[in-house]
């Protein structure tokens, strides 16, 4: 039985732009409540109606968005442009003001478990985090790798790489387990290699991720007991 506690809480209303830390999140059968709840989708001919993600354009990491600190908005959330304005989710010229900064024809999607591996929370582990600097010899930035629960625990580092199916993590009152289709580790795509503006490419990142990891960093994980999470909470 390892024991720790989360050091922090990411939420990602809108998939592939830049997120917010809280301190309190709600985690349910939607994974972490407003949790890519929002998407933006590619309008161009061969790609009509498919989600458009950093990997296909890295200026999705200029816009940001947030709810502020609620831990289970209901409302929708605010975009934060590159030039510091801010836009509502239902704002009518939101999505012509997209579309002219990542210079692509796009339309919004409102929907709840747009994960990339449906309704799931990635947990990682500070341990790990910090073994990866050292093996790559350069600060790794947290934020790279889009985390939900991020825990210090006594944990040997890449210790997740290993987890099995019905792996149980119990944080404050929840349970997550690795249960269910595409769940355990998690294997990265090329999004991590971006800094988290989008500014520049760390290409080796993902290339030592491969071949030292075999691509893993987080595990992939759902809600079998939902509850409020806060920062501070006890893992085990």
């Amino acid at each position: 039985m390892a024991r720790g506690s989360v050091t922090e809480l990411n939420r990602w209303p809108v998939k592939s732009l830049r997120g917010e830390r809280v301190e309190a999140a709600r985690f349910d059968d939607r994974g972490m409540a407003g949790d890519r709840a929002y998407a933006l989708l590619d309008e161009r001919d061969k790609r009509s109606g498919k989600v458009l993600t950093v990997r296909q354009n890295a200026v999705m990491l200029s816009w940001s968005a947030s709810y502020g600190d609620i831990a289970d908005p209901a409302e929708p959330p605010t975009l934060r442009g590159p030039d510091g304005a801010d836009w509502s989710w239902t704002d009518p010229k939101l999505a012509d003001a997209l579309a002219g900064s990542l210079d692509i024809p796009l339309s919004l999607r409102a929907a709840d478990g747009q994960q990339d591996r449906g309704p799931t929370v990635l947990v990682t582990f500070e341990a790990s985090r910090v073994a990866l600097s050292d093996e790559l010899g350069a600060d790794v930035d947290l934020r790279r790798f889009r985390t939900n629960i991020h825990v210090t625990a006594d944990l040997p580092a890449f210790a997740e790489e290993t987890w099995e199916h019905d792996t149980v993590l119990t944080v404050g009152d929840v349970e997550l387990a690795v249960i269910g289709e595409r769940a355990g580790p998690c294997i990265r795509c090329a999004v991590p290699s971006w800094d988290a503006d989008g500014r520049e490419r760390w290409r080796e990142l993902q290339t030592h991720l491969i071949d030292r990891h075999d691509n893993k960093f987080g595990v992939i994980m759902r809600v079998t007991k939902p509850g409020e999470v806060r920062v501070g909470d006890a893992v085990s």
